[in-house]
């Protein structure tokens, strides 16, 4: 039942349900358009524009010919069928696909290749991708991972996490991956990469796995890198992983796993990463819908290497047990200038969260969160500090994450059990927070519901609801009205 509320209060609240009402119809139309127009779209494949755009218009960016055939992308182009390909679902066309990517690296001085996949499921270990390469898959193409582990190769462990995420030692590579890539492309007409996780989920709960699961895709120390306009599904592990890359766009992507029963298989994860575009998708998935990462405690420290100029904006994201973006845990490496904007978080059990703990080191600083709606959550911002999950004993219990610099204007939502549980300590205080023209519709009849410890910040104008006493107050001019004598207050109530 929801919190009674001043009769102004209420009619604000009752105009908000109804524009979260438009908001499902038109984001939900939209997600219906961009679907069927994944056979034809005009924008361009390369053009990134720098200015706002909508959530609710989500264009494709390729558009095939009359006959059907490819478009072409590159100046030479291969069809995967040509070496010996069968797209019936059985046969392992793992050799053809290597084939084919080696005849593409033979041309990468001449401008690349592209591999076209026609419509069909096409079975096969993992692979790798070359330079100057585009895959395309068809409307109706499947690209499916074969349900063997033997046939998955091993890698070193991530240097900035010390050993594999889940096992000490080599871990399982990815199902598609590139190393050391520059100008890779992978598109197509709304065709689908699908991991077959089943397999990889109910091994990892029995405990019959060795080595830590591999992504669905990853791509690491690589530059110029798009995904666009497809379907990315059922991750053995995290979905698509970034790691240590630079300038990477990923637009118009649906990313799927069950909700419940899909460990760990976060939609997308910047790894260490600068200079990226994350927009315009739909992900659902048994983890984090984004995860920001740059390391875990003292290896990502040495590694040293920052997530930073991130643009996260106009998606919707289900997350039943985690949060819809996150920011750590691991971010030892440290976290800055991120943007998250035009956001839909629904059904999901947190909506924007930061995670962090003594021992991680680094800094999260400089991140905004705008225009972010919240529908049906149990916890709406969240800001945890200990997150206690460690690679071995080797790291520096001293080592004390900074949090500085984080910012919430537009925050609204309906159906929200605990809006705010900002959680910082003596030790690892959130300062300089700022909340702005923030209201959010309550389901628990408990005054509590804003929590704060250790919380240095403002709030300007007036929000809903009321915010918590760490924050000074402002008025919508921004001068100050009342100044907090209480940061170091607590009041974080893990029952509610």
């Amino acid at each position: 039942m929801v919190e009674p509320l001043p009769i102004t209060r209420r009619r604000f609240l009752s105009s908000h349900r109804s524009l979260i009402t438009v908001f499902w119809i038109a984001a939900f139309a939209s997600l219906f358009i961009w679907q069927s127009r994944g056979r034809g779209g005009t924008s361009s494949l390369y053009r990134v524009d720098g200015g706002l755009s909508s959530v609710f218009w989500w264009t494709t960016t390729i558009r095939t010919t009359a006959s059907g055939e490819f478009p072409r992308l590159r100046p030479f182009a291969f069809n995967l069928t040509d070496f010996g390909a069968v797209g019936d679902g059985v046969t392992v066309n793992t050799e053809a696909f290597e084939k084919a990517i080696y005849a593409i690296s033979k041309v990468s001085k001449k401008g690349g290749g592209q591999l076209n996949v026609p419509p069909g499921k096409w079975l096969t270990a993992p692979f790798n991708l070359t330079s100057f390469m585009t895959l395309f898959l068809a409307e109706d193409a499947e690209i499916l991972a074969i349900q063997d582990e033997t046939l998955w190769p091993l890698l070193p462990p991530l240097p900035s996490y010390g050993y594999g995420r889940e096992h000490y030692g080599p871990r399982y590579g990815s199902f598609i991956h590139g190393q050391n890539l520059k100008d890779v492309v992978v598109t197509g007409n709304n065709g689908s990469i699908n991991g077959q996780g089943v397999y990889w989920w109910k091994k990892y709960r029995a405990k019959l796995l060795n080595h830590t699961r591999g992504p669905l895709v990853q791509i690491m120390w690589s530059s110029d890198i798009v995904f666009a306009n497809i379907t990315l599904r059922d991750s053995p592990f995290w979905t698509l992983h970034p790691y240590d890359c630079k300038n990477v766009t990923i637009t118009n992507m649906t990313i799927l796993a069950p909700v419940f029963e899909a460990p760990n298989t976060d939609g997308i994860d910047p790894d260490s990463c600068e200079d990226m575009l994350i927009e315009n998708s739909y992900i659902s998935v048994g983890d984090d819908g984004i995860a920001i990462k740059s390391g875990w405690d003292q290896y990502g420290t040495n590694y040293g290497r920052p997530s930073k100029n991130i643009l996260i904006r106009n998606l919707i994201i289900r997350s039943m047990v985690s949060a819809g973006i996150s920011i750590g845990s691991e971010m030892s490496g440290g976290v800055s200038n991120i943007t998250v904007e035009n956001i839909l978080i629904w059904s999901s059990r947190r909506g924007v969260r930061i995670k962090t703990a003594p021992g991680r080191g680094g800094y999260v600083r400089d991140i905004t969160f705008r225009n972010v709606t919240l529908d049906e959550l149990r916890v709406g911002i969240v800001v945890k500090t200990d997150y206690n999950e460690h690679p071995d004993g080797g790291f520096n219990p001293q080592a004390f994450p900074v949090l500085e610099n984080i910012n919430y204007t537009g925050i609204y939502g309906q159906g929200v059990r605990v809006p705010v549980r900002m959680q910082g300590t003596k030790e690892i205080p959130v300062k300089n927070v700022t909340f702005r023209d923030m209201s959010v519709g309550i389901t628990y009849k408990k005054k509590h519901i804003f929590q704060c410890a250790y919380v240095q910040g403002r709030v300007i104008g007036t929000i809903f609801p009321a915010p918590c006493e760490n924050l000074d107050r402002y008025d919508e001019q921004e001068q100050l009205v009342k100044q907090s004598n209480s940061q170091n207050a607590t009041d974080i109530d893990y029952e509610i």
